[in-house]
């Protein structure tokens, strides 16, 4: 985050951003009011593949964490940040394989899927939420640990600009 992308270096974990910004346009694809002509099969296709892609950027990137922490002999799974998200993409990975095999295949009769999609709907924005709270204390939690001189509580520029960046990500998420 503070040097930006390094030639040579594994910037895997920087999917992150782009596995929020796809799980959001899956979710919206359906609001949108120039999709309301297309099939349905056609928008649920759309939703499934941006859900798939922000899963399996969430997946190579917690993987790329895990690797550099073990390199760098730093701790895996011991802050609030990483439960939450490891929380939230369990939970995002059980709602894309349930969606898929309840809606997008056609063995599930009509009842079931009528029964499941408000359950889907709600779990989804919760997940999103989730992901979104994740992705403000990893903001914060990365900036505690690297901001020193000055320190983070002296609201050096660095801080404004990542508050900033978590204001807009809420907004974003909202």
């Amino acid at each position: 985050m503070r040097r930006g992308r390094q030639r040579g270096k594994d910037c895997r974990s920087e999917n992150l951003p782009v596995f929020v910004t796809s799980s959001a346009l899956a979710i919206i694809v359906y609001r949108l009011p120039w999709t309301w002509k297309c099939s349905k099969l056609l928008m649920k296709s759309i939703h499934a593949g941006l859900n798939a892609v922000a899963a399996i950027l969430a997946i190579i990137s917690v993987v790329a964490v895990f690797e550099n922490h073990n390199v760098n002999n730093i701790a895996n799974m011991y802050s609030l940040h990483s439960w939450v998200g490891l929380i939230a993409v369990i939970c995002y990975l059980l709602q894309l394989l349930s969606g898929f095999s309840v809606f997008l295949l056609p063995w599930a009769p009509l009842s079931l899927r009528a029964f499941l999609m408000p359950i889907h709907v709600y779990s989804g924005i919760v997940i999103f939420g989730t992901v979104i709270a994740t992705a403000l204390m990893g903001l914060t939690e990365k900036l505690i640990f690297s901001l020193r001189d000055p320190a983070y509580s002296t609201f050096p520029p660095e801080g404004v600009f990542v508050n900033t960046l978590g204001l807009l990500i809420l907004v974003f998420g909202a």
